[in-house]
């Protein structure tokens, strides 16, 4: 199958979906793609509550694409790579609508973020993380700040630092990455449509003002993670960085 992003609205709910061949990995424009179905949703209001989830059946999201990382040779082009999620997520932060994520399978990177950036994260035993940048020669910058508010720096440090681990989905439950964990999609699912059903019948502008709460704080993360990209945007040309990365793919 080809990649796509694709969305769809019924009885107030939104549902965005994403894909990709490659365990679900995000080139930048599957990326900006993302962002568009993200702000368009956000817009519609047809559209109460945004359920975002990945398709297949293994992985949630590998992170950003490797195959376009190692063939990055420039500060502007690393920087407007690693902008990708960047953008990703501060559309979910900034979309008026309550984000709902649907976690089947594991998040790598990138995919953590998201798992982070929604405001309320169903996942099912198989949804285990990492954060693995810093095992190729970078680190978890641009989605830092987001993993940090949602886990706590403790567990973000844990994450980060420990990058070839994964960590289960029960230990992402216990920091509070996730919200509700069940064994199968299937569980997962009616509850996740019990839930989105609630809010797709609950006050749009109350809805609205609690998540301008619960992000409260964040107003500067257009300029503190374009930042963060340009950290990443300079470490992945260093030779340290780009040794690393071809110890991996020869792996």
């Amino acid at each position: 199958m080809e990649a796509y992003v694709k969305s769809t609205i019924e009885n107030g709910i939104g549902a965005i979906e994403f894909f990709h061949p490659q365990s679900n990995s995000m080139p930048s424009a599957q990326l900006k793609n993302l962002v568009e179905e993200i702000e368009k949703i956000g817009k519609n209001d047809d559209a109460k509550v945004i359920i975002l989830k990945s398709g297949g059946e293994k992985a949630f999201c590998a992170g950003a694409s490797f195959d376009e990382l190692i063939s990055i040779q420039d500060f502007e082009t690393g920087k407007t790579f690693f902008s990708g999620f960047a953008n990703v997520i501060n559309a979910m932060r900034k979309s008026p609508k309550l984000i709902i994520a649907r976690i089947h399978g594991k998040a790598v990177g990138g995919g953590v973020g998201i798992a982070c950036a929604a405001d309320y994260t169903f996942a099912t035993e198989n949804a285990s993380v990492k954060l693995s940048e810093l095992a190729i020669g970078i680190g978890p910058f641009v989605i830092g700040p987001v993993v940090e508010k949602k886990i706590g720096t403790s567990a973000f440090a844990q994450l980060a630092i420990n990058s070839t681990e994964f960590y289960s989905a029960e230990w992402a439950r216990e920091k509070n990455m996730f919200q509700d964990m069940y064994e199968t999609t299937e569980e997962m699912d009616a509850e996740i449509q019990i839930l989105a059903e609630k809010l797709a019948n609950s006050n749009p502008e109350a809805m609205r003002k609690l998540k301008e709460m619960f992000w409260k704080g964040t107003e500067d993360w257009d300029k503190l993670l374009s930042e963060r990209a340009e950290i990443s945007g300079k470490l992945v040309l260093s030779d340290f960085t780009v040794n690393a990365i071809h110890r991996f793919k020869k792996k």
